[in-house]
Order: C-alpha cells, then structure tokens, then sequence
C-alpha cells in the first residue's frame, strides 16, 4: 500500500500543476504575439486588442476582429492619453501598456463570437450583463441594427432640415423688416432733403442777409478711442465673436486648451457647412444643437481663455480636425452620435463628423 502511495505521489503532483496553471490561464489577461499590429490586420491579436480597448473605453464599435477606422482612432487616442507615440500603430510599448492597464476575459470574448452573440468588454461591469442571445450578431441582427439606425439617422435628417427651413424663414423675416425699416428711413430722407430745398428757396427769397449762428463744438468722450488689437477675419462681428465665446465657455470650460479651439473650429465647420446655418447665431442658436443653449450655461458669459481660442479658430486652428460634431462619451444620451464617424479624441469630447 505504502508502495502504491509513493507510485502515485508524483503523477498527482504532475495533475494539480496543470490544473493550477489551466486556472491561472482562464483567469489571467492572455498577452499579444510579437507581431505589431496595424490598421488592416484580422484575428485574435485585433479581436484581442479591442476588447482591450473596450475595457477602458477607448474603443465603443464591434469586437470582430478587424482592425478598421474605429479600432485605428481608438489606437490613436488611447496613444495621446497614456503618453505613447501617436501613430496607429500597436507595438510592444502600448501593448505593455494595454496588458497593465485593462484586463482581457479571452474565453468570454472568443465564446461570444463562437456563438453569434452580440456583446460587449466594457470594464466595472459583469460580464453576463454584456452578453445579448445566441445568434443575436448573426446578419440578420446587424441588418435589423443597420436599418434602426439609419431609420434614425434619417429622422435627425429631417428634423435638421426643418429647423434649416425655419430659421431660413425666421431670417427672410428678418430682412424683409430690414428692408421696410430701410424704406422708410429712404422716404425719411427724402422728406427731410425737400424741407431743406424749400428753406434753401426761402432764404434766397428774402433781401435779409443771413444771420451767422454760432459754432457749439461737439462734445468729447472721456473714453480713450484705440483700435483692439486682435486679428478678427472680415465677415465677423463683436458680437459674433462674444457669442461664440460664451458658447466655447459653457461647452468646454475646464477643458484643455486645445479642446476649447476645438470647439470654436466645429461652430465655424458648421458655418462653412450647407448642412447647417451660415451665421453664428444660427449655428448656436440652432435647436437642440449646443447643450450650453439648452440650460442656459451660455448666458454666464466668457473668459480669456474662450475668447483666445474663438481668436485662433477665426484665424486657422482647428484641433477638430474638421469635425461638425462633438459628444461626452460619459454623458450622451443619444445613440444616434455613435453612429457619426469618429475623428479623435480631445479631454473629455469626441469629435466626430
């Protein structure tokens, strides 16, 4: 018996050692391979890499093993945030990073897709939450998504272009008061020019030599009259670079910088854009277009900083990278901005178009 024990002995050992590095396997973060990883690229590493991405939420798109735009400028950004060269390219040093700073569930994601499951790899959230049914990514599920989505894109479309037409009706209103008031100031001053013509006849009527009156000097201000000194482009008023740092104050106060010109860039993209209004009031005063409008942040004025940066966009900045729209990522309640394509990321906005 003694025998038997000691012939045993070391085959268990030999059992439990597996066992414990099979569990330790399940349940740690599987690292890459050594290959660096670039836009184009398909197979685990990818599937890998977003699911890492999604971790921390750099990357919202699906897992499916194609390294496309989304994965590339979720890359790029997770790069820019953790200090990395920023070129889109996946090498030792970011996926060091990546193993360090997320965790990666390889037997979760890869039965996900085994199944045909649509799911998700955010981070700080149970697993069994993020998975949808059996065969819920199949086609059919994406062609059902696709058209919802663009079902809703479609309705935004629409109402975009109806409020496009109000203002457009709102501000042929407002011309055609301007016209009439520049009508009437015309007959004004005409009225006012044939008083004159028949005070001239009169004068020259009468043998009375004309009195001379008295010179009153005008009055002076006290206020010194000096150019600004800022380089604001023709086309572009006082008061449109006031709104347009009021509006960078209540978008981005707080934020970096560059992600306030950011901002302003995107406001003046619009304006260049048929899509949207050609004006700064209109742009901002859009409906449903600046949260800042919507709960009144706009009217608490603007700092140095915002109105700089208006200044630099004005003048040719555009962090944005031309970008028409921008989100919080952590505060957006719309599911159609996801579906806009992504540009970069900036502090605490998405840029997209």
């Amino acid at each position: 018996m003694t025998g038997l024990m000691k012939q045993m002995k070391y085959p268990l050992i030999v059992i439990i050692t597996i066992l414990m590095i099979t569990s330790t396997a399940g349940n740690s973060a599987f690292a890459f391979s050594d290959q660096i990883i670039q836009r184009g690229a398909t197979g685990d590493d990818v599937v890998e890499l977003q699911a890492r991405l999604q971790y921390n939420g750099y990357y919202n798109g699906t897992i499916d093993g194609v390294f496309g735009w989304s994965t590339y400028w979720a890359v790029r950004n997770f790069q820019e945030q953790f200090g990395l060269d920023v070129d889109g390219l996946v090498g030792p040093k970011m996926k060091d990073m990546l193993e360090r700073a997320t965790n990666y569930d390889k037997e979760f994601v890869h039965k996900a897709l085994r199944e045909g499951r649509k799911f998700t790899h955010y981070g700080n959230t149970p697993l069994h939450i993020q998975k949808g049914e059996k065969g819920s990514a199949t086609d059919k599920g994406q062609q059902g998504q696709q058209q919802q989505d663009q079902q809703q894109a479609q309705e935004q479309q629409g109402q975009q272009q109806q409020d496009q037409q109000q203002a457009q009706e709102q501000q042929g209103q407002q011309q055609q008061a301007q016209q009439q008031a520049q009508e009437q100031q015309g007959q004004q001053q005409q009225a006012q020019q044939q008083a004159q013509e028949q005070q001239g006849q009169q004068q020259q009527a009468t043998t009375e030599e004309p009195v001379p009156y008295e010179e009153q000097p005008e009055e002076q201000g006290n206020e010194i009259n000096a150019q600004k000194a800022m380089n604001v482009p023709s086309g572009f008023s006082d008061a449109d670079l006031q709104l347009m740092a009021q509006a960078v104050y209540g978008e981005a106060r707080g934020e970096p910088y560059i992600g306030q010109v950011a901002i302003a860039a995107v406001i003046l993209n619009r304006i260049n854009s048929p899509t949207f209004p050609n004006t700064v009031p209109g742009v901002i005063y859009e409906p449903r277009a600046f949260t800042a409008v919507a709960d009144g942040q706009i009217n608490l004025g603007a700092d140095d900083n915002a109105r700089r940066a208006v200044l630099d966009a004005l003048n040719g900045q555009d962090p944005s990278g031309g970008a028409t729209y921008y989100f919080n990522p952590d505060t957006a309640t719309s599911g159609w901005i996801w579906t806009r394509p992504q540009i970069k990321r900036i502090g605490k906005h998405i840029f997209c178009n």
